[in-house]
């Protein structure tokens, strides 16, 4: 009985230890990894030694995730190409009231182009921030998990925060961004490169990551024309633009990628002629009613958060 008891308390935090471990990392499975290692620590703690769950769950799953995003940060120095955030990918029609991240990612601190800065950060600047910012957590505390003073922390707080409310642009309401993504696949749809360009912002930026699995930007690709260009290489490359095919309708899916339309590029087999390809997912930024973003992520290991069947 107070087996089960402790398991519906955790229960009921999960969203929120989800929440933020997923904010932490930027990763759907080191988010999932890391609340399943809290519940197993929290069932070999001492219970009468824990005052507050919800703040000692949070501690630890914060703790984990430190350690998480330093091994990420050694796992970069030696990646290929860009490295993104992991999206979490829903249908359109919404994912259901029983997955926690689907309805976490709903909030704007969540969409993509959120978490690509916070991925800029060090590892205690994310922490720091995250849970001074988010959570209203007292330095004191978050300074006992990074084990640096109470001003240090205050500090990688003031750094973090005055990073992203520089970089982070203003995301666009969801009208305004679903017309901004159909225009730009409508465009693609036609082969007119010139079309493409119109719907894109004129600082518009692409940024791939495979992790070398997959054709995709090597570097970022900055300006109208150059983000064309590489669209349709890539339509080309993999036979996306046969004759007398609508590739809208047969290879792309709308999505909502962290809460806002996307697409998803179903996996293709090759035929011969073409090389097959394995899925990828595309989450845009709008600005002022054009695509400024784009988020081409096409490495496997980075699409656990697709939740589309």
């Amino acid at each position: 009985m107070v087996a089960a008891l402790l398991a519906d308390q955790f229960e009921s935090h999960r969203g929120h230890l989800l929440a933020v471990a997923y904010r932490m990392t930027g990763s759907v499975s080191d988010a999932e990894d890391a609340v399943q290692e809290s519940w197993l620590r929290l069932a070999g703690a001492s219970q009468s030694q824990i005052e507050d769950l919800r703040a000692w769950l949070t501690t630890v799953v914060s703790r984990l995730c430190l350690d998480r995003l330093r091994s990420a940060a050694v796992r970069r120095e030696s990646y290929v190409g860009q490295w993104l955030p992991e999206p979490v990918v829903t249908p359109v029609a919404g994912a259901g009231a029983a997955d926690p991240l689907a309805t976490v990612v709903l909030r704007q601190e969540f969409r993509l182009a959120a978490l690509v800065v916070l991925d800029q950060l060090t590892p205690p600047q994310r922490v720091a921030f995250v849970l001074h910012e988010g959570l209203g957590v007292p330095y004191g505390e978050i300074a006992s998990i990074l084990d640096i003073t109470a001003e240090a922390a205050r500090q990688l707080a003031a750094r973090a925060r005055k990073a992203v409310r520089e970089q982070t642009p203003q995301p666009a309401a969801d009208g305004e961004h679903e017309a901004a993504v159909q225009k730009l696949l409508v465009a693609l749809n036609t082969g007119d490169a010139q079309a493409v360009a119109a719907v894109l912002h004129p600082d518009t930026v692409m940024i791939g990551d495979s992790g070398g699995t997959t054709p995709t930007a090597r570097n970022v690709i900055v300006g109208p024309d150059r983000v064309a260009r590489l669209f349709f290489g890539l339509i080309r490359r993999y036979g996306l633009d046969r004759a007398g095919e609508d590739f809208l309708a047969t290879g792309v899916e709308f999505v909502r990628v962290n809460g806002q339309l996307g697409a998803l590029v179903r996996a293709h087999p090759g035929d011969g002629t073409h090389p097959g390809f394995p899925a990828r997912v595309m989450g845009f930024t709008v600005v002022d009613g054009r695509v400024q973003g784009t988020y081409d992520i096409a490495n496997p290991a980075k699409l656990t958060g697709v939740r589309v069947r």
